[in-house]
């Protein structure tokens, strides 16, 4: 019974398609692959390998019915060269980011100060003192270069850091709550970014969850009313990337306090966003401040590094040194170690704090400080280069945030409008900026890209001006 469906393979053609393949040795010897090799100095096993597989997927192509110039020496040299680019690029790139997001999880978050980059750099490239004591030269502590500094700007006796709020969270928990009982209110079982779940990570450290009040309302006497002889701490989780408004009703800090230590409990402190400075200087609603929680009596505070604290990753945890010195000991405190180039950023960053410089030196403050007015001279001189740019114009917008902080706050900014070229959607132009070297990002709103001024860093306004310029010559595709 013969086949309804066709065959593409061809068995006579296949055998001469085969045999038109080149050796391994000839793919390589072909002059731009020789070139590509030395301007790369790529080892020869890493280019066998590649041509090599270059070569299987032509006989795969072959068998399926390929034509000729599909497995010609011409394609095979083009793809060869396709396999080294893919290999060689790297996926983590610095982007110019134009979205006005601040804090764009997506992108980073916190961009460093230069101070703190340059710290960096210093301590990569060579020995450094991170468990190395010069008085003594005795082995010495790694958290002993930010423990004093944590300290002294939250108001706490002592201070600690891991490698991200979430693991703060975890550690302090499994150290203090396992198999006890730790009270939250029901409004505040949330879940952050990546679907880190307050009430999970409580069931991963063995702690048990008592949740009280409603959705809406907790108050005071819910939480004393639910303190049992297991219990050991109260816990206060910021609703940092979300609101409940209307009829609402939270307990204070203070109030919190005075029920935890009452009855002899921990009062724990989940900030996440980590602000030391007063975010109504700035135009937007008031951060609660990590100064403020130890000060309202909070025994742990637990705040992010990269969110509006504007430094590297880490969990930062300040407070009552009984309790820092107990989490230094624990199991996890290794396990969650931060590494010599993220101490390094965090030091320097926690310094620009110190001396009262953070808003003149770190750039999320930089950036949340800018005013519509100083925005406005900067896309206008944006704009001056774009004359040949059909519709290009400059529109009021906002800035947000982002990272988890501050929800629903926007800062009034000035926006580049570009509507779309002749030929060219707006998608197409978004797609060929994310190709750009480096890639810039912007926002689309109504068919318009939308570039954003305030997220921009200082010295990146030439390489995008000379990006749009390229797109609307038709020189970037």
């Amino acid at each position: 019974m013969s086949s309804l469906v066709e065959n593409p393979f061809n068995a006579e053609a296949a055998p001469n398609l085969y045999r038109t393949l080149p050796a391994i040795d000839k793919l390589l010897r072909q002059t731009c692959i020789m070139e590509l090799v030395e301007s790369e100095n790529l080892p020869h096993s890493l280019m066998t390998k590649l041509a090599r597989e270059v070569l299987a997927t032509a006989r795969k192509q072959i068998e399926s019915g390929g034509a000729a110039e599909v497995v010609s020496l011409e394609a095979l040299v083009t793809r060869l060269e396709d396999e080294v680019a893919a290999v060689l690029a790297l996926s983590l790139r610095k982007v110019i980011n134009a979205t006005g997001v601040v804090i764009h999880t997506n992108l980073g978050r916190a961009p460093l100060s230069r101070a703190a980059t340059e710290a960096v750099s210093q301590i990569a490239d060579g020995f450094s003192t991170l468990e190395f004591d010069l008085e003594t030269a005795a082995r010495g502590s790694r958290l002993a270069h930010v423990s004093d500094l944590i300290a002294r700007l939250s108001g706490a006796e002592a201070g600690i850091v891991v490698n991200n709020c979430a693991s703060a969270v975890f550690m302090v928990l499994s150290c203090f709550a396992p198999t006890r009982e730790v009270i939250l209110s029901r409004s505040q079982a949330v879940e952050i970014g990546g679907s880190f779940r307050i009430p999970d990570v409580m069931a991963q450290t063995g702690a048990r969850l008592v949740e009280v009040g409603t959705t809406n309302k907790t108050y005071a006497h819910d939480y004393a009313e639910a303190v049992t002889p297991i219990t050991v701490a109260l816990m206060h989780v910021h609703s940092s990337n979300f609101k409940i408004i209307g009829f609402t009703h939270t307990p204070t800090l203070e109030e919190m306090a005075q029920v935890a230590h009452a009855h002899h409990l921990l009062l724990i402190d989940d900030l996440g966003s980590g602000a030391l400075l007063d975010t109504v200087r700035y135009g937007l609603s008031h951060e609660p401040m990590v100064q403020e929680s130890i000060a309202a009596g909070a025994d742990l505070v637990l705040f992010s590094g990269d969110k509006l604290l504007g430094g590297p990753q880490g969990g930062l945890i300040a407070g009552r040194k009984v309790l820092i010195d107990k989490l230094k000991k624990h199991p996890l405190a290794r396990a969650l170690r931060i590494d010599k180039m993220t101490l390094a950023a965090l030091q320097v960053t926690l310094q620009h704090y110190l001396k009262d410089e953070a808003s003149q030196h770190i750039p999320v403050w930089q950036m949340l400080s800018q005013t519509p007015a100083q925005i406005q001279v900067r896309a206008q001189g944006w704009l001056a280069r774009l004359t040949e740019w059909p519709g290009a114009a400059i529109i009021d917008g906002f800035s947000t945030v982002g990272g988890g902080s501050l929800p629903g706050e926007t800062l009034p900014t000035r926006l580049l409008a570009l509507p779309a070229l002749v030929a060219r959607s707006v998608d197409s132009l978004t797609a060929s900026l994310r190709k750009n070297n480096p890639p810039i990002i912007g926002r689309v709103e109504r068919e318009t890209l939308l570039l954003d001024p305030r997220t921009v860093l200082p010295g990146e306004d030439e390489l995008l001006i000379a990006a749009l310029q390229r797109l609307v010559t038709g020189t970037i595709h």
